[in-house]
């Protein structure tokens, strides 16, 4: 609580204003209810201090006190917050200028993703001044297991439906293209390497010749994947290598457009289901480094 009273003295804001959300931010922390001695604990505050907070917080509906534990819990008025800041958490939206960021700081064509019936679809694209001559627009359906993007929502998802979908991609593929991925378990372990690369995924001249991918998921506040944002470019010229700083902008691009969909980093990764029903929990992103790529766009071969 005084590291928050110092915050909006440093910001020219309301002390006791950043010391009520302090108050709720720490109660939702340990999961929307906690005792009076609990909360104090963790926010480090005086119990006499806080009380008057609650009292004052209960007055307003935005904490209740259960009077056989005396616990507090998160109010009506809260859940009424939160709802509406639900119906705002549109990955579209919330998306919109990491697209051109990326645009124009990679000079890549950068789109986003969101799941459909048959893997991830299109549904926001942003081309630098000299695009990459791909054939994909919003509505455009990406294959799950051989672009990064499809690959990306795999590894992220929950839906066995897309691991189906994968299967019958990975059944109908030529030879030389199965060949690529492991022999055993080669879905299984394709998602655990993109699971171990922080949920990136990338391909260089896979789903289109000449062309190279990277896909990063976006999560919202219940640690589901929402969406991908992908970004990709000539191979000659687009290292997409994971300690590159193309992966790196992408990265936080995207858990910048997570965070403001409510995914909380420290929250325990939600699982990933495996075909066979195993479990595997995602890494944990890196902090990307600032430095940005001029790339070159020439048409691919």
């Amino acid at each position: 609580m005084r590291d928050a009273a110092r915050a909006a003295n440093g910001r020219g804001g309301v002390k006791a204003a950043a010391t009520t959300c302090a108050v709720l931010s720490g109660l939702a922390a340990l999961g929307g209810r906690a005792s009076l001695a609990a909360l104090a604990a963790h926010l480090g505050a005086h119990p006499s201090t806080l009380h008057r907070y609650l009292k004052s917080l209960a007055a307003a509906g935005l904490v209740v006190r259960d009077p056989l534990t005396t616990a507090y819990a998160l109010g009506a008025e809260a859940i009424a917050l939160g709802l509406a800041a639900m119906r705002q958490s549109d990955p579209i939206r919330a998306a919109d200028a990491a697209l051109v960021r990326l645009r124009d700081e990679l000079g890549a064509t950068a789109f986003l993703a969101v799941p459909g019936n048959r893997g991830p679809t299109i549904v926001r694209l942003e081309e630098p001044a000299e695009p990459v001559v791909v054939n994909v627009r919003p509505g455009f359906v990406l294959s799950v297991l051989w672009s990064a993007t499809g690959r990306c929502l795999l590894a992220a998802s929950r839906d066995a439906r897309l691991h189906a979908i994968a299967r019958e991609e990975l059944a109908a593929a030529p030879p030389r293209r199965r060949s690529l991925l492991p022999e055993t378990e080669p879905i299984a372990t394709l998602c655990q390497e993109i699971r171990s690369a922080g949920g990136i995924a990338t391909v260089r001249d896979l789903y289109l010749v000449g062309v190279s991918a990277a896909a990063a998921p976006i999560f919202d506040f219940t640690g589901a994947v929402k969406a991908v944002l992908t970004v990709l470019g000539p191979t000659d010229a687009f290292d997409v290598s994971p300690s590159g700083p193309v992966v790196a902008a992408l990265r936080a691009e995207a858990e910048a457009v997570s965070a403001r969909l409510g995914h909380r980093v420290s929250e325990p990764t939600p699982l990933a289901v495996e075909p066979g029903g195993s479990t595997a929990a995602r890494s944990a992103p890196t902090a990307p480094p600032d430095r940005r790529p001029k790339a070159a766009n020439p048409q691919p071969k």
